[in-house]
């Protein structure tokens, strides 16, 4: 115990003693700090870093966004559905990424709802369109006011095999639903409208590729809507789009070149009560794509994503003005956007609201559209494929599907338009309409959609069937049924305008399906947003309620040619609904 240690032994202990001082004197550790996002998804991560650093809280479609990418989750997908398992509510929005859409508990399956750019598509696609409906869904498909189409009633098994059988046959439904950028709009005729100042296909076309092809366009902090509008004769409603392209004729002795240019209008959201504003600007053509991606892109970089109810680009507007938000897609341009006097525009072309109905001759010499009625914009599979034949046949062979619910065949000759008439007639759908039925727009409704509350695509035909022989207009008129406070049917725009409601019927609190009743709305140059009228009304006592507000139209409009919008707005609801009353006895 006395001895000395070994030399080795002393070696050590000095040697421990001097890690022991010099570890004494060394700063502790600094936590490392969390990389910066990277990746196809950094700037919507940045974004939603931002947002908790000020001190915001993600909702959780935020969260589910990045704790499993649904892009990244498509083989999760197909396992468990090939288990015919229904998905959890956070995988319910992912596999919307993908287009489909679990619309329990109104249809205990799956819709799918597809891209179509500028609504067009071929007559074997349409047809086989039909065919997956009939096999892998209900046996129909519905005609979107996006001039799109849905197919429903897919179960689980069979969803992610309808995907695949899409993409083979051409067709898309990436990204065309939850926060991302939807079917891309553009004129229903472009290409063929006699009086159209530029053809949007080729420019919805390169829109809808850079979406697909371009994974910063997903994820936004809410839908967006995006619309060209060529300036033919039927109406796109760009106005009502989050990014309107108008196209417009700058003439002569202006400051750039004369000639046809998109004037861009932005935050339009009519389900909130907004129209798209002109923002003075105009966009050469071929940088329609630059411009639209920078401004989604500030879109990303500054949208709210803490409230749902505020997240659409309307609220980012109005929270920074307009100055700002441009300023701000400069800097994303690198370059300054063109501004313009609007007195060294035209005037833009009128549009009929009855041109996506009936025949019409094309800019081609010898030729015409025909745009046939699609009762509450639902085909059955049969009725689909015999259209197609009919494309196939007579026309062009190209299908155009509206924002007005319809279907039109192009490149029909003249010589063969009773042959058209005929076969469509034989199909048991009709090239005219009323009135009304030209103009009547439903959502899909309680039938398909958990958010509605009444049958919208059934009480539209209620209404129309009721006002057949009953009700002769001669100016046009349209009736906007929707659901719900998403408004996919735009009531607000309508001359009549009714959103689904429940309507208590005796003091226990009893409930059955009803609408609020709103006039006064319009579109493209009339656009307005329309006020309410009537209240919890019972669907049964809407088709009665709609008659008579008709009635008292035609009884008390100044004169023949006065629109029913316009004589709305020469009254108050007070003495409308007297009139309504007193046309009703």
């Amino acid at each position: 115990m006395g001895q000395d240690f070994l030399p080795e032994q002393k070696r050590w202990l000095e040697g421990f003693l001097s890690g022991a001082t010099a570890a004494r004197n060394v700063a502790p550790p600094v936590p490392a700090m969390a990389a910066e996002p990277t990746g196809p998804d950094a700037e919507q991560w940045k974004a939603q870093d931002r947002t908790v650093a000020a001190g915001g809280k993600l909702v959780d479609q935020e969260k589910w966004k990045r704790a499993d990418h649904p892009f990244e989750a498509y083989d999760r997908l197909s396992r468990e559905a090939r288990s015919g398992a229904k998905p959890k509510p956070e995988d319910n929005f992912r596999w919307r990424y993908h287009g489909l859409f679990h619309v329990a508990p109104a249809q205990d399956s799956y819709m799918c709802r597809l891209r179509i750019p500028n609504g067009i598509l071929t007559h074997w696609q349409f047809a086989a369109v039909a065919d997956l409906a009939e096999r892998l869904g209900g046996g129909y498909s519905h005609v979107t006011t996006r001039a799109n189409l849905q197919i429903r009633e897919i179960v689980p098994e069979n969803a992610p095999v309808l995907v695949e059988r899409l993409m083979d046959v051409g067709l898309v439904s990436k990204g065309s639903g939850a926060d991302n950028i939807r079917n891309v709009t553009g004129s229903a005729t472009a290409g063929i409208d006699p009086q159209e100042l530029i053809d949007t296909r080729p420019h919805a076309r390169a829109w809808h590729h850079h979406i697909l092809n371009t994974r910063a366009m997903y994820g936004l902090p809410r839908k967006f809507n995006v619309a060209f509008d060529g300036g033919g004769k039927i109406p796109t409603l760009e106005e009502t789009n989050d990014i309107g392209f108008q196209a417009v004729e700058v003439l002569p002795g202006a400051p750039v070149r004369p000639g046809i240019w998109y004037r861009l209008t932005l935050g339009g959201i009519t389900g909130h009560k907004d129209f798209a504003r002109d923002t003075g600007i105009i966009v050469e053509p071929a940088e329609a794509v630059r411009v639209a991606d920078a401004i989604v892109r500030v879109f990303v970089d500054h949208g709210n994503r803490t409230d749902r109810t505020k997240a659409r680009l309307k609220y980012l507007l109005d929270d920074w003005g307009f100055a700002r938000f441009l300023d701000e897609v400069e800097k994303k341009l690198g370059a300054p956007l063109t501004r313009i006097d609007a007195a060294l525009v035209a005037k833009r072309p009128a549009t009929d609201r009855g041109a996506h109905i009936d025949f019409h001759p094309q800019r081609q010499a010898g030729l015409s559209w025909a745009g046939i009625v699609i009762p509450a914009g639902r085909m059955t599979a049969q009725e689909m494929r015999a259209i197609a034949a009919i494309a196939q046949d007579l026309g062009d062979g190209d299908i155009r599907l509206t924002v007005w619910q319809n279907v039109i065949l192009s490149g029909i000759p003249h010589s063969r338009i009773a042959e058209a008439k005929a076969r469509i007639k034989a199909i048991g759908l009709a090239w005219t309409a009323s009135a009304v039925r030209a103009g009547l727009v439903a959502c899909t409704g309680s039938r398909g959609c958990k958010f509605a509350a009444s049958d919208t695509k059934g009480h539209a035909l209620d209404i129309a069937n009721h006002l057949d022989g009953r009700i002769e207009l001669d100016q046009p008129l349209n009736i906007h049924l929707t659901g719900c406070h998403h408004s996919c049917a735009q009531h607000y725009i309508g001359d009549i305008g009714l959103i689904g409601a429940k309507v208590s019927i005796n003091e226990e609190g009893d409930q059955v399906e009803g609408y609020h009743i709103h006039v006064g709305g319009g579109f493209g140059a009339d656009a307005r947003i329309g006020r309410l009228l009537q209240s919890d009304v019972k669907a049964e006592d809407a088709p009665d309620r709609i008659e008579a507000l008709l009635r008292a139209y035609l009884a008390h409009r100044a004169d023949a040619t006065e629109s029913f919008a316009t004589f709305t707005l020469r009254h108050d609801a007070e003495a409308l609904n007297a009139m309504t009353q007193e046309a009703a006895t």
